[in-house]
């Protein structure tokens, strides 16, 4: 049985609130005692098919720059503005509405979340053969929105999916010494967790499918307003971690951006920062 069922109106894709409400409150034990932190993974949250009927709206990536270098390789992503398909694009749009904040704030617990508008860095992901994400821990301030960024929404678009072809998100601990959980993309299958500092997380062994298939998801961020101002948080952009015994290698350009952040005046980092781009 699904998590959510999805209501087709006249063609147009929507969720129940108190429906959506109730399956939160659910899933709320389950979810905050989550480890490494809090998340939850759900077989079937929505119904398989229901998304293989959108299965064929995704987008040919062909033309599309892709990230390419040592921590994110052969992975695209498009914000609904480049989703050409109706509904596909209706629900991804969906998963900002006030039901699926129902549901994500009964499960988490986190109130007052806010989603993204701008899709910043979520929509569509593709990650082509031989493609992968290293590690992780997210960016955990919205420039634009300023805003504190708390939850991540995969939902998984792969049907028919080979174990042996990997593609596994990869839970990690917060000392970064052990993978806790291992979750294959299959279709239906989605992913919450708490987004935070420390909160490692990524696809990093290459994906090994067919050069004419791909790991592809949705992807939703939610986020609160700290209620004691920004200036409380450290600013993170996505910093990338390196597992023991790999060969996985650090941005060694992220990492030294953020010891200029902590420790440059604010009104001469700006300045240290440019001159770190260029190196």
């Amino acid at each position: 049985m699904a998590t959510l069922t999805p209501i087709e109106d006249n063609g147009y894709i929507h969720f129940d609130e108190a429906a959506s409400k109730s399956a939160g409150s659910a899933l709320a034990e389950q979810y905050q005692n989550g480890k490494p932190f809090p998340h939850i993974v759900m077989d079937e949250f929505l119904p398989k098919s229901f998304l293989s009927g959108l299965l064929h709206e995704f987008p040919d990536t062909s033309d599309k720059s892709y990230f390419d270098r040592d921590q994110e390789r052969f992975k695209v992503q498009l914000p609904p503005s480049q989703i050409s398909g109706p509904r596909l694009r209706n629900l991804v749009t969906e998963l900002n509405s006030a039901a699926m904040i129902r549901f994500l704030q009964e499960m988490t617990g986190i109130k007052g979340l806010i989603p993204d508008p701008y899709f910043m860095g979520g929509g569509l992901h593709e990650t082509r053969s031989g493609g992968h994400l290293g590690v992780h821990a997210d960016f955990n301030i919205h420039k634009l929105l300023k805003l504190e960024r708390r939850l991540n929404l995969l939902i998984y678009l792969n049907d028919d999916w080979d174990e042996e072809w990997g593609g596994h998100l990869e839970l990690w601990d917060r000392s970064m010494t052990r993978c806790e959980h291992r979750v294959a993309p299959l279709l239906g299958r989605a992913v919450v967790f708490n987004t935070s500092l420390d909160s490692y997380h990524g696809q990093p062994d290459p994906v090994r499918c067919p050069p004419d298939r791909a790991r592809r998801s949705i992807a939703t961020y939610y986020y609160t307003a700290n209620e004691e101002g920004l200036h409380k948080l450290t600013g993170r952009t996505t910093v990338f971690k390196v597992r023991p015994g790999t060969t996985d290698r650090e941005d060694r350009k992220v990492q030294f951006n953020h010891f200029l952040r902590d420790w440059v005046p604010p009104r001469l980092y700006k300045y240290a920062a440019r001159l770190n781009r260029f190196k």
